[in-house]
């Protein structure tokens, strides 16, 4: 498991055919776009389900896709973290808690809350789409919502930067749309 490619980047995987699931890993899920071409999400979606395949294929004892768990999700979170691209500051570093460090410090690289967040969406949706049962998705399990919870909470006080919940905008009531009759005949 040394080296899967950058989940959250543009690069394209290697498709996974060798697995025997009774969920596809392929990538071979119905289009739910209209457009020929698969959108942007829809292309990251695939690459992602074919990463998490192929870490599943590497796991050591390999793993199918129906007895995969949330335990086994987090600990390819965890795996990701390697190769993640974003400064998360301990609490003994000088620069805990500022956003823009004035200078280089040696904490660790770990992928975003944000990155990770998108990431079990997408993946999430796979499975429904590759044929398995929302009651069963191991990417909707508590312990995947509680670990990114404690990563974006964490991530939060390390690089000072807040993760509130952005407020909808309210729209106005809405009123009936007045009609414009014309004039009554003879009125000008």
């Amino acid at each position: 498991m040394d080296s899967l490619p950058d989940i959250g980047g543009e690069s394209s995987n290697s498709e996974n055919t060798g697995n025997n699931n009774s969920l596809t890993l392929a990538g071979n899920s119905s289009a739910s776009s209209s457009s020929a071409t698969p959108s942007r999400y829809e292309n990251q979606k695939r690459r992602d389900w074919n990463t998490f395949g192929q870490y599943l294929k590497n796991h050591r004892p390999p793993l199918s896709l129906n007895r995969c768990s949330g335990a086994h999700v987090l600990e390819f979170l965890r795996y990701l973290d390697q190769f993640g691209k974003t400064k998360i500051h301990t609490p003994i570093c000088p620069f805990y808690g500022h956003p823009n460090p004035p200078a280089p410090c040696p904490c660790p690289l770990r992928q975003a809350w944000g990155s990770l967040d998108a990431l079990i969406g997408r993946l999430r949706a796979a499975y429904e789409e590759n044929g398995g049962k929302p009651e069963a998705n191991p990417f909707g399990a508590r312990a995947v919502r509680l670990y990114l919870r404690e990563v974006r909470d964490l991530q939060s006080k390390a690089r000072g930067v807040s993760y509130e919940k952005k407020k909808r905008k309210r729209l106005p009531p809405s009123q009936p749309p007045q009609l414009q009759l014309p004039p009554p005949p003879g009125a000008i």
